[in-house]
């Protein structure tokens, strides 16, 4: 099942995906739900960033050569996540702004503590993801956080995919077109469960959270007018702009 949030005549909704068409939720979608009657083309709706997590946990150094043996764990506020299609908009203060295509797992029940045996049951599914990171903001002191929380700097979607496994899915990130990452999540040096476990023992994991699960080789920088898209198989890809801040109404 392929769940996502869109907007048609000025109202938003979660709703599930079928071909070409989406249908709205009556209900929970992270729990008992029904569809409404009718449907939408999908050309004739906006696709938004499909859940409004309250937080966004990032994993780094999870894919090539482990450099420490703790668990690597930043943060990105709600208010950096943006849909398909939105810009992210490059501030005036950082020079080196990076993309990394990662897979994003969301959480679709409140849990801590959560054993390895039993992350399955506490992941609503998966989607594409865009860790954007102001690297030069970063450097200086080890500044991870901040250099990753910038508005616009997460932009997740198309869809989630509540079936996919996602032991072994490609992930292939373009630029202009242009492949610069080509990997797979069968490289990823912990798995999606023990990053469910590990994450759910520092913090209590709520319905929408998202765990960016770490990239492949490859991340660069963008510049305003680039057109980054994300792609991973098995799910489908995530397309966006990349703006300077004082152009993005251009």
């Amino acid at each position: 099942m392929l769940t996502a949030r869109f907007s048609v005549g000025g109202r938003e909704d979660h709703g599930v995906v079928d071909g070409g068409v989406i249908r709205r939720v009556v209900g929970d979608v992270f729990g008992e739900f029904d569809l409404a009657d009718g449907e939408f083309a999908l050309d004739d709706v906006r696709l938004l960033a499909p859940v409004r997590p309250s937080k966004v946990l990032v994993i780094g150094r999870n894919y090539g050569e482990a450099t420490t043996d703790d668990l690597v764990v930043n943060l990105k506020p709600s208010t950096a996540v943006i849909g398909p299609g939105d810009p992210v908009l490059l501030p005036p203060n950082a020079e080196d702004v990076r993309f990394e295509g990662e897979l994003a797992v969301v959480i679709g029940a409140r849990c801590r503590d959560v054993s390895p045996d039993d992350w399955g049951s506490v992941v609503h599914g998966y989607t594409c993801g865009n860790d954007v990171t102001a690297w030069d903001v970063g450097l200086p002191g080890g500044h991870w956080t901040k250099a990753k929380s910038f508005d616009t700097f997460c932009p997740l979607g198309p869809w989630i995919d509540t079936a996919v496994d996602p032991g072994d899915l490609t992930i292939r990130t373009t630029v202009n077109g242009e492949l610069r990452q080509d990997g797979s999540t069968s490289q990823m040096i912990r798995d999606v469960g023990t990053l469910v476990a590990r994450c759910s023992r520092l913090m209590t994991l709520l319905p929408g959270d998202v765990i960016l699960t770490g990239t492949p080789a490859g991340g660069g920088s963008m510049r305003d007018g680039d057109e980054i898209t994300v792609r991973i198989g098995g799910i489908g890809e995530l397309s966006h702009p990349v703006r300077a801040a004082a152009t993005a109404s251009a």
